[in-house]
C-alpha cells in the first residue's frame, strides 16, 4: 500500500504542481493585468510626502 501511495504522489503530485505553476504563470502574464501589478509595486511608496525628513 505504501508504494502504491508513494508512486501516486510522485507522478499526480508532480502533475498537480505543474499545473498550478502554469496556472499562476498564466494568472500573472493575462491581458490587462499591468494596472494591477503597478498599482501594487508602488504600494511602500504611496503615502510618502515630498521633501519631508
Amino acid at each position: 500500500m505504501y508504494n502504491f501511495l508513494r508512486e501516486m504522489a510522485d507522478s499526480w503530485g508532480l502533475l498537480f504542481m505543474f499545473v498550478v505553476f502554469v496556472a499562476v504563470v498564466i494568472y500573472a502574464f493575462r491581458p490587462g493585468s499591468r494596472d494591477m501589478h503597478d498599482d501594487i509595486a508602488n504600494i511602500p511608496l504611496r503615502n510618502d510626502e515630498i521633501g519631508e525628513d
